[in-house]
C-alpha cells in the first residue's frame, strides 16, 4: 500500500533493474508511476499498485521526480522527446558514459529540468535489501539529491561523488573495469591448472582467499598517488615484479596456455621499469596509460 505523504515517483524502463527498483519503491509505500516501451512489463507492477502510462510523456506529467533506467543514453532522450521537463527533477540510472552523462545533463537544463546521474552497483537481486550492500553512485545536483535522497535511498544505498554529472558514470565503470580485470586474472588462473590433480573447486577456495588478501595493496596504491612517492610502502619493487611476470609467460607457454589476458599488463609494466624506475611499485605506470603521458614520451 502507497503512503500519500511520500513523494511520487516516476519510473521509465521496466527492465530486469527497472522492475526490481519498481518492486522496492512500492514495497516501501512510495506512490508509483511506470512506463515500459513494452507495455506487457507493466501489469505485474500494476497488480500490485503501480499506476501505468500509456506514453513517458504521460507518465512524466504524473510526478516531478522522473528516474530513467533504460538501455543507453539514445534511448533515454528517445523516450523523453515528447515529455515536458519544466520543472521536473530526471534522475537518469541509464548506463552511460561519463561525457554522455555530461551531455544529458546540458540536455535536461535546457528544457527545464534539474539533473542527477547515478551508477548502479548492485544486482537486481540486491535492490531494496539493505544488507545486500548495493548501492549507487550519484552526481550532478547536490541540491536535487538532498531533496530527494530518502525516496532514493528507499531502494540502494547513496553515494555522491561530486559536481559533474558524468563522475557517477565514470566511477561505476572504474570499478566495473577491475572487476573485469580481476575476472581475466581468474581466467587465466584456471586455465593453467583445469587439468592438473587438484579439485577446481579447491583451488577456487585458494583463489578466493589469495585474492582477497591482496585486496589491502589497493589502499597502498592509492597512498603512494596521493604523495607522488611511488616507493612508498613498496613490498615487491618493479625490478622483481616484472622478472616474476616473465616467469608467468613462460609458465603459460609451458602449460599450453595462450599468455593474451595479462600479457598487455606485462608490457605496461616493462615500459616503466626500462625509464628507469627499479625501486617503484605498479603506481608509476598508472601514469602511463593517460593520453598526455604516453603523447609526452612520444
Amino acid at each position: 500500500m502507497t503512503n500519500d505523504t511520500k513523494p511520487r515517483i516516476v519510473l521509465l524502463g521496466l527492465g530486469a533493474m527497472g522492475t526490481a527498483l519498481a518492486r522496492a519503491w512500492l514495497a516501501a509505500g512510495h506512490p508509483l508511476t511506470v512506463w515500459n516501451r513494452t507495455p506487457a512489463r507493466t501489469e505485474p507492477l500494476r497488480a500490485l499498485g503501480a499506476d501505468v502510462a500509456a506514453t513517458a510523456a504521460e507518465a512524466v506529467a504524473s510526478g516531478t521526480l522522473v528516474v530513467t533506467c533504460l538501455m543507453d543514453d539514445a534511448s533515454v532522450g528517445t523516450a523523453l522527446e515528447e515529455s515536458d521537463l519544466v520543472g521536473t527533477d530526471l534522475v537518469d540510472l541509464t548506463t552511460g558514459t561519463p561525457k554522455e552523462a555530461d551531455a544529458r545533463a546540458e540536455w535536461a537544463h535546457a528544457r527545464g529540468a534539474r539533473f542527477l546521474s547515478g551508477g548502479i552497483m548492485a544486482s537486481p537481486s540486491m535492490v531494496g535489501v539493505p544488507e545486500g550492500g548495493g548501492y549507487v553512485f550519484y552526481s550532478g545536483s547536490r541540491e536535487v539529491l538532498d531533496e530527494h535522497e530518502s525516496a532514493l535511498a528507499a531502494v540502494l544505498g547513496v553515494r555522491y561523488t561530486g559536481t559533474r554529472p558524468g563522475a557517477a558514470a565514470l566511477y561505476d565503470i572504474a570499478l566495473l573495469s577491475a572487476m573485469y580485470g580481476m575476472f581475466a586474472g581468474v581466467t587465466h588462473a584456471f586455465a593453467l591448472v583445469r587439468e592438473e590433480e587438484m579439485p577446481l573447486k579447491e583451488f577456487s577456495g585458494l583463489l578466493t582467499a589469495w585474492l582477497t588478501a591482496m585486496l589491502p595493496s589497493n589502499g597502498a596504491i592509492a597512498d603512494q598517488l596521493d604523495s607522488g612517492d611511488y616507493t612508498k610502502d613498496v613490498q615487491a619493487n618493479l625490478g622483481m615484479l616484472v622478472s616474476g611476470f616473465r616467469t608467468f609467460e613462460v609458465a603459460a607457454r609451458e602449460q599450453g596456455v595462450d599468455f593474451r589476458l595479462l600479457a598487455p599488463y606485462l608490457e605496461l609494466l616493462e615500459e616503466r621499469l626500462g625509464q628507469g624506475y627499479a625501486d617503484e611499485g605498479t603506481a608509476g605506470a598508472i601514469g602511463l596509460l593517460s593520453k598526455e603521458a604516453r603523447a609526452a614520451a612520444s
